[in-house]
């Protein structure tokens, strides 16, 4: 089941704005996920809705 007309979005490490290998459509939502960047090798709790994110606290 692969959806084509949804719009998708990598999302980029808030410390080195790296692109991670975690990937988020427009109806994603997640609440303290731990991001973990391979470029910068540290792991980050951030919110995400809508495109939408923040460092999670």
């Amino acid at each position: 089941m692969n959806d084509d007309s949804k719009d998708s979005r990598w999302i980029h490490c808030p410390i080195c704005r790296g692109k991670t290998r975690t990937k988020v459509y427009e109806d994603t939502a997640l609440v303290k996920f731990p991001l973990y960047c391979p470029k910068c090798k540290k792991e980050t709790r951030i919110d995400v809705i809508q495109f939408k994110m923040v460092i999670s606290k």
